[in-house]
């Protein structure tokens, strides 16, 4: 008589502290036992060879998400959640977007709509545009009681860039709810200082968006949000952080006790500046912001993911086809860089890329491998212990890896909505064969497998791991407005 749902037999378990031979016991979607020599299961995986992974979590994916035309997000949740089950994700946290001007919990409640046809478990950032007095007071704290504990404001781009002195408010209000606020940290009117005059030369092509995006208007942003972050004593992340500097200033920040965490994502690991020189209007498919930047800088990054400064590596997935009248080619191939939208796709690209290019290349061991695209996520967005390892009960996301199996990427591969990938003719060695999510296949052989709708929402509670620490950098607390 069976004893469990499903075992995984004979396979190497890796967590982000320890790597160890064991069989795996499923039972009702949980992980029930971890031993050698299970007892048998009414289905059983022969993983001899391979390694047994908890599935990953790629805490920052742009999927379906509502734009302005004539250019559209390439997949929607079925097929971005399918993308990511190949390359081994079974968790993705995405983006739910206020409207300026607009109601944030409409935004929340039309993503929930879009997002029930997702095969994996799903998450949402809440995105700021308008943090009016109404949103934050009356809004925000209903819906981080509904388990939206996250937020992300950013201080470029129109129309949804906010001001340093909105940014003071929100994170204030972050800290009073006792949620996390995400930023994307670049200097806007330094940027449209460049970018007007790169325009009135005549440097309009995918390149120059790198010359408008010069690592010194992260670098400046990424202090300034330390700095608003030690002030008020509210944890942060700071997204998609892309070279040496900026990483710089987090360590510094963290060093002297900020609770500031660093997220970097695949592209700044393993593309530069000079693919977007690339000839004609190839270039256009490796834009992205901040803009990839020198080898050099990729180095440093492999160095801060060692020394814990960069604790997560996402995907950053913002698919827009390139051909097509809603691709980055329908406003001419000699648009201008300011017109060519924003992001590169890298679900399925993600984990194989940093096992080959971390892992197997000896620049990271495997449990921080384990760490950096699964655990970290896990606890800083309060999805610990039941998403990001493989203990007992916890959720059976599992991904089985064969650690020694060669691939190359190619559009196809990745199997999502997008015409091409940035990581084209890219080789890796280690990919993910079979992918559960709660016990159950979605992937089987790189084959999909898994029913659109089976992915569930994981509303998140209160978690330690961002409580403030509750020094300030005077004898003020200025949030609530006593002294300390």
């Amino acid at each position: 008589m069976a004893e469990f749902d499903l075992v995984i037999r004979n396979g190497t378990v890796a967590t982000a502290s320890d790597v160890f031979a064991a069989d795996v016991g499923i039972t009702d979607g949980q992980v029930v036992a971890l031993a050698r020599g299970l007892g048998p299961g009414t289905r059983e995986i022969d993983a001899d060879g391979k390694l047994v992974l908890p599935g990953g979590i790629d805490s920052h994916t742009h999927i379906e998400e509502p734009r302005g035309g004539p250019t559209v997000n390439a997949d929607d949740f079925a097929s971005g959640s399918a993308s990511a089950a190949v390359g081994g994700t079974t968790t993705v946290i995405g983006f739910a977007r206020q409207a300026r001007g607009g109601s944030l919990a409409q935004g929340v409640a039309e993503h929930h709509a879009r997002a029930r046809k997702s095969r994996i478990d799903y998450s949402f950032h809440m995105v700021l545009t308008d943090p009016r007095p109404e949103i934050l007071t009356e809004e925000l704290p209903k819906l981080v009681e509904q388990g939206h504990r996250s937020f992300k404001i950013f201080l470029t781009y129109e129309g949804a860039r906010i001001s340093d002195a909105e940014a003071l408010q929100v994170l204030a209000t972050a800290r009073r709810l006792g949620a996390l606020t995400c930023i994307h940290a670049e200097n806007h009117e330094l940027i449209d200082f460049y970018t007007q005059a790169l325009l009135a030369a005549g440097l309009t092509r995918p390149v120059h968006h790198a010359w408008a995006k010069p690592m010194l208007v992260e670098r400046e942003c990424v202090h300034r949000v330390c700095a608003m972050a030690e002030a008020l004593d509210v944890p942060i992340q700071v997204f998609h952080v892309s070279g040496r500097e900026s990483a710089e200033e987090i360590e510094r920040a963290q060093q002297r006790g900020v609770q500031v965490w660093g997220e970097t994502c695949t592209q700044y690991l393993v593309l530069s500046a000079e693919d977007l020189d690339r000839p004609g209007f190839e270039g256009a498919k490796y834009l992205c912001s901040p803009a990839p930047r020198t080898k050099a800088d990729q180095a440093a990054l492999w160095e801060m993911i060692r020394r814990g400064v960069i604790q997560n590596v996402t995907s950053d997935h913002a698919p827009t086809r390139f051909g097509g009248k809603d691709g980055k080619t329908a406003v001419g191939l000699d648009t201008p860089f300011t017109r060519i939208p924003n992001g590169v796709p890298g679900l399925a690209a993600r984990m194989p890329i940093l096992f080959s290019e971390g892992v197997v290349k000896g620049r990271i061991d495997l449990p921080t491998f384990v760490s950096i695209t699964a655990t970290h996520a896990a606890k800083l967005f309060g999805l610990h212990p039941r998403k990001g390892s493989i203990a007992i009960g916890s959720d059976a996301d599992i991904a089985i890896w064969d650690p020694a199996k060669r691939v190359t990427i190619t559009a196809a591969t990745v199997q999502d909505a997008n015409d091409h990938t940035p990581y084209e003719g890219f080789e890796v060695t280690g990919w993910p064969e079979t992918t559960l999510v709660r016990g159950v296949p979605v992937v089987e052989a790189g084959r999909v497998v898994g029913a659109p709708g089976h992915g569930q929402f994981l509303p998140r509670g209160p978690y330690g791991m961002i409580k403030p620490s509750g020094v300030f950098p005077g004898p003020f607390n200025p949030v609530d407005g006593v002294a300390v």
